[in-house]
């Protein structure tokens, strides 16, 4: 339990620095920063080689957090994040508090309430959300494990977390689902 509170902590303070980290999520191995810091998003694009307009996650403790970033929160939300029996990530307008680089050009945001306990850990400590994209070079194959990670990744990366790196367990990147206006439920990604 000291070696997690110890990796959790370091995760933490980097990112309060304004750095990108490397981390084992619920789904895959990602990187990420602080959802509300701008120039914090730009270096975690700029390591990915990602493009404008194709935004990250943000990954939250509970639906209090995943209320800060969501402009209109729909009522059938908590029937949904309840019944969840994989990770989901919740497409939903987005607030003012996440960084504009989050936000896709239709207003919206990728929330996902994490149940993997380095991550919970890591997001209940830092107070606010934090964003996850898989670690990979834009167009490049999505790491299941921290082996299959592009060196220049790791190398990029502020921090690397010092856990799961021998986990071999392969997961798939998180279900993905929209929710519309009146209710409408649309699974963008299965």
């Amino acid at each position: 339990m000291k070696f997690l509170r110890q990796e959790v902590d370091a995760a933490v303070d980097a990112l309060l620095l304004q750095q990108v980290i490397l981390y084992p999520t619920d789904t895959v191995w990602g990187l990420g920063c602080d959802a509300e810091a701008p120039p914090a998003v730009q270096e975690l694009y700029k390591l990915k080689g990602r493009p404008e307009g194709q935004p990250g996650i943000v990954l939250v403790a509970d639906l209090a957090m995943l209320k800060r970033y969501v402009a209109e929160v729909p009522a059938e939300l908590e029937a949904l994040l309840a019944a969840d029996t994989r990770p989901t990530t919740y497409i939903l307008p987005a607030s003012r508090a996440v960084a504009p680089a989050l936000v896709a050009p239709d207003g919206t945001v990728g929330l996902r309430v994490v149940k993997d306990e380095f991550c919970f850990k890591v997001v209940r400590r830092l107070g606010h959300g934090l964003v996850s994209t898989s670690a990979n070079k834009a167009g490049e194959p999505t790491p299941a494990v921290y082996s299959e990670i592009d060196p220049a990744i790791l190398r990029g990366a502020d921090h690397v977390a010092n856990w799961r790196q021998d986990d071999a367990t392969r997961t798939a990147p998180s279900r993905v689902v929209r929710l519309g206006v009146g209710g409408q439920v649309e699974v963008v990604r299965e």
